[in-house]
């Protein structure tokens, strides 16, 4: 058995703020490629003269290793010690980040892309069953809120200090200045605590043995996950939602800017303003309502998801179709605010919907799947589409996404199938001493 930590509260609250500030530069590292788009469609050496679809194809490329390396992490993160596992991603993406400074032209600047992917995929998957672990359910809707608002802030840090750096030092510098605080990081994440899995259930679920998670009794768990519908369904609503939310982030500060005539410092620095302020609120008020209606609604995390998805639809219309600036920021804010409602609530769904010793499977799985249908193919068919017509109407799809998610969720919602953990399964042994979580020393 691990050591116990003596005061589980702080050690928990600590562990949520170190997770949430990873969560941060996660988003940033993603985002920085971002801010700097128009740069890089410059000709060399100023630039490195890319296309929107070449420029597309670096966001895919990243998500393309994100998702097919996540369900090798997932399993791994059922199987022994988390923190070291988050932390060795961690220090990947903040190097590769930094590479991409190093960049000669389309395909060098691709492979430090789309390395970040794989760093990103060991902390993506295993995070949020850490946190499981660290909270009991009720709790879940806010502490998912509280990780999920380091989206936003992360995101529109990427704009804000890259589309800065950019304009003084350069896109190379961008990259620099993204990647290496990424390090310390690493660092502070390998000295987590580990709770023992479904501790926060009322039992405790041993990690899988030596070589078995990697084996056939992982396929099995991937397969018993695509059986348990309420879990699909959440994670289809997921990938709709993904779609949209990925081109959108990608995109709008080149519509801004290419479109709607702002500058590329306005561009970038009032849209990561916009998504801060925004995703703060969206975020933590979606979580909140969340488990505030999780007492009289089992299904309340996907009520509110889909309802807000819908309700974003017609003021993500108007952002990209109204030419007044005051009108298209209103419909971005409007937009923006209620998009966030929902990243709390889904993954609070996703977690509880699965036994404690297989939620980080549950995480890859959802990660492949939403990348794969969503955000995978989004930038570039938005730049494929732009490409051959204009930006502006390329984005029109987006809204048509958002629509679909949220119909989804209230389907699933509506169906009345509970979204609540399941008695935990039949578990091998216990691994060896040493072989699961122990305090940092």
């Amino acid at each position: 058995m691990p050591n116990r930590p003596a005061d589980p509260v702080r050690i928990a609250r600590w562990g949520l703020f170190v997770l949430t500030f990873v969560n941060l530069f996660n988003y940033l590292d993603r985002f920085i490629l971002a801010a700097v788009v128009e740069s890089l469609k410059r000709p060399f050496p100023e630039g490195l003269g890319l296309s929107d679809t070449e420029l597309g194809a670096l966001a895919t490329g990243f998500i393309l290793v994100y998702m097919l390396t996540s369900p090798v992490f997932g399993a791994l993160g059922d199987r022994g010690r988390r923190p070291p596992l988050i932390a060795a991603g961690v220090a990947i993406w903040s190097v590769a980040t930094a590479l991409g400074g190093f960049a000669r032209g389309f395909a060098s600047l691709f492979l430090a892309r789309s390395t970040v992917g794989v760093g990103e995929a060991a902390y993506g998957t295993v995070s949020p069953a850490l946190l499981a672990d660290y909270f009991p359910v009720e709790q879940r809707g806010r502490v998912f809120a509280v990780f999920s608002a380091a989206i936003p802030i992360g995101s529109a840090a990427g704009y804000m200090l890259g589309g800065f750096v950019d304009s003084r030092l350069g896109w190379r510098a961008a990259f620099f200045v993204a990647g290496v605080p990424g390090l310390l990081l690493a660092w502070l994440t390998s000295r987590l605590f580990d709770p023992p899995r479904g501790a926060q259930e009322g039992g405790v679920a041993h990690a899988a043995g030596h070589g078995v998670a990697l084996g056939r009794q992982a396929l099995a768990a991937y397969a018993a996950l695509l059986r348990n519908v309420p879990y699909t369904l959440t994670v289809l609503g997921y990938a709709a939602y993904t779609f949209a939310l990925g081109a959108l982030a990608f995109w709008t500060p080149a519509f801004l800017e290419r479109e709607r005539g702002l500058t590329h410092t306005d561009a970038t620095v009032q849209f990561g303003a916009i998504v801060v302020v925004t995703g703060f609120v969206g975020t933590f008020a979606g979580g909140w309502l969340g488990d505030r209606l999780l007492p009289r609604f089992r299904e309340s995390y996907l009520w509110v998801s889909g309802v807000s998805a819908l309700a974003a639809v017609p003021f993500a219309w108007m952002a990209f179709t109204a030419h007044g600036r005051g009108a298209y920021m209103t419909a971005i804010v409007i937009a923006e605010v209620l998009i966030f409602f929902s990243t709390g609530p889904v993954n609070s769904a996703i977690i509880n919907v699965v036994e404690p010793e297989r939620r980080a499977m549950a995480v890859a799985l959802s990660i492949l799947a939403i990348h794969l249908l969503g955000d995978v193919p989004s930038p570039p068919l938005i730049g494929l589409v732009s490409d051959h017509s204009s930006l502006g109407r390329a984005l029109l799809i987006l809204p048509v996404a958002f629509g679909v998610s949220g119909l989804i969720w209230i389907w699933a919602a509506w169906r009345g199938e509970t979204l609540t953990p399941q008695p935990l399964s039949p578990i091998p042994p216990p691994t060896p001493a040493g072989e699961r979580g122990a305090p940092g020393s």
